[in-house]
């Protein structure tokens, strides 16, 4: 009789992540009835602002060279904080918009792409070999240091901070960061 090895549980969650997406559960839609016409498609839900003037967290997390560090030291400049994973479907879709974002924009826009992932720099440094990001280092927070005092349920979230590190909106799913919806969100730190 084969034994049949068990399957680890970092895989068995990241095949759940890429069926279910990385997104809170939506209530089901309701079934139409035959009197009813089919409802339009939802439109995306847009920017979150009631945390709009709160402080960047003095959480001390890792930056792109490992180093102990603090977003809240990044003032000066609007500041763009993505909290992603490696397993979330979402957050890798829309990696490359953040990354081509953070080149067009270096001198007016800091972009840091925070990772959520526990394991680190383990599983981030293989998947940046796959998909790399060409303009900063992602930051690590393994400790969900951030994620927890900013109040952040789902990934993709992504926090538009001012100049001053003020906290403007945030976004909790992914979004092209080159496109027209984008451009308006950040026009809101411009100076």
């Amino acid at each position: 009789m084969r034994r049949i090895a068990p399957v680890p549980l970092a895989f068995s969650l990241s095949v759940l992540a890429a069926l279910g997406g990385c997104h809170k559960q939506a209530a089901p839609e309701p079934q139409p009835t035959e009197a009813q016409a089919p409802a339009p498609a939802p439109t995306p839900a847009g920017p979150d602002t009631s945390q709009a003037g709160k402080p960047i967290p003095t959480a001390e997390i890792r930056n792109g060279e490992g180093q102990p560090a603090k977003l809240s030291d990044l003032k000066g400049k609007p500041l763009l904080v993505n909290l992603w994973a490696t397993w979330c479907v979402p957050c890798i879709k829309e990696l490359p918009t953040l990354d081509a974002l953070a080149a067009r924009d270096a001198g007016k826009l800091q972009v840091v792409l925070v990772n959520e992932d526990l394991e680190g720099a383990r599983v981030v440094a293989p998947f940046l070999q796959k998909h790399p990001v060409k303009n900063g280092k992602p930051w690590l927070d393994t400790a969900n240091a951030l994620m927890i005092p900013l109040k952040v349920a789902s990934l993709p979230t992504t926090i538009l901070y001012d100049a001053n590190g003020k906290e403007v909106l945030r976004v909790d799913r992914d979004l092209d960061w080159t496109g027209p919806e984008a451009k308006a969100l950040l026009a809101r730190v411009e100076g």
